[in-house]
């Protein structure tokens, strides 16, 4: 059997959710199985040679599906003899599958994100969608919310081809006591609860909500403190609402924080909070949220958003809580609660971990998505039940 070919925008060293999903996924599999083909960036080559695997940087920098492009990636997988291809994020790459098919390709599968949700609501852009659906082998979702949206401009051939496939969490990474102690020292916050969110610091994923409820937190837990680790384009907003606020003491913003270090971040709370909401009139959802479940991982009780299928990262009542991530109240009272009954928190955290170390693997999904492309393996007969599309 040839090579999985890697077609993906979405790679370190740039930063976020679906880099962090690709590269681990390319990790798991055999060194001298895979080969990524991704764009340009500042400090590639650098990154790429601590990988154990091939890395073709594409002269551009954006990657869309343009004959250019499509031959230089064709050529790739000519050159090392792919037989598969993986679509790190479905839309609009995988428009390029049939001419990978012609390179040599048996099986393509292509992976759906937050995205390709909103691609569904836009007239062109459904229109791409359906056809990436009916030239794949199949399309991935990450969960049932996901899947509806992306399920409605899909014909019946793209519909049957819908299949579940997650990010897994390393709990081995993500775990309690994970050097969180060492953190809260550099940082000046031993003795304190901490509120820590770990994400990028863009407008959907609410950090400015969780500063604009700490007031309300600290009247009822004094000595609290928010940890906002991550940096993004809403970070001078956020800084801005600090001082305005004047929380300077009760609010700490690490800004950017290497890979290696970022289960200890996680690790120096006591609960993690995230209120994602949906924006642009419904055109920008939270997916899912893998920080939730690395959150869960390391022990922490978690408080999320209701944000497209972000909750589907989170046991209401068991390992944690969703509100409504515009309402400052909700997300206060959800997290002072928390901070206020330590048991309970210790008792949705161990649960947490409990359930992402068995249901978000990364074996787990890596199997399957070796499965999904094995040309050998026949195709499931229809879409993944897992998703409970409704029936048309």
């Amino acid at each position: 059997m040839g090579r999985v070919l890697v077609v993906t925008n979405d790679f370190p060293p740039r930063t976020g959710g679906i880099e962090s999903f690709v590269l681990a996924v390319a990790s798991r599999l055999p060194a001298d199985e895979v080969v990524v083909h991704t764009a340009r960036q500042e400090g590639d080559a650098e990154h790429d040679a601590r990988l154990s695997f091939p890395v073709v940087r594409d002269p551009a920098r954006l990657l869309v599906p343009t004959p250019a492009v499509v031959r230089r990636v064709a050529a790739t997988a000519r050159a090392h003899g792919c037989d598969r291809v993986w679509f790190g994020a479905a839309a609009p790459l995988a428009l390029m599958a049939p001419a990978l098919r012609r390179a040599g390709a048996r099986r393509v599968v292509a992976t759906t994100h937050g995205h390709e949700t909103w691609w569904s609501s836009l007239p062109l852009a459904r229109s791409a969608l359906r056809a990436i659906g009916e030239r794949v082998d199949v399309l991935t979702a990450l969960g049932p919310w996901c899947a509806g949206r992306i399920a409605r401009p899909l014909g019946p051939r793209g519909r049957a081809r819908l299949q579940r496939l997650v990010p897994g969490v390393d709990a081995s990474v993500f775990r309690p006591g994970a050097g969180g102690g060492a953190v809260r020292r550099e940082l000046g916050l031993e003795g304190r609860p901490v509120v820590v969110c770990v994400s990028r610091l863009v407008a959907r994923k609410g950090q400015d909500v969780l500063v604009r409820a700490m007031p309300a937190v600290l009247a009822q837990v004094p000595d609290a403190v928010l940890l906002v680790v991550g940096d993004g384009p809403a970070r001078r907003r956020v800084e801005r609402l600090v001082r305005r606020l004047r929380l300077e003491g009760s609010v700490v913003l690490t800004g950017r924080v290497p890979w290696e270090r970022t289960a200890e971040h996680y690790a120096a709370g006591d609960v993690f909070a995230m209120p994602t909401r949906t924006r642009l009139l419904g055109l920008e959802p939270e997916a899912l949220g893998i920080c939730y479940l690395e959150a869960a991982a390391t022990g922490l009780p978690v408080v999320g958003g209701d944000s497209g299928g972000a909750p589907d990262a989170v046991r209401p009542g068991r390992t944690g809580v969703v509100v409504d991530g515009r309402d400052v109240a909700a997300v206060a009272g959800a997290v002072a609660g928390l901070l206020r009954d330590p048991e309970r928190a210790r008792a949705w955290g161990a649960e947490g971990r409990r359930w992402v170390t068995g249901a978000w693997s990364w074996d787990g999904q890596v199997e399957r998505l070796r499965e999904l492309l094995d040309p050998s393996v026949p195709l499931p007969p229809g879409a993944d039940p897992a998703l409970h599309l409704p029936a048309r």
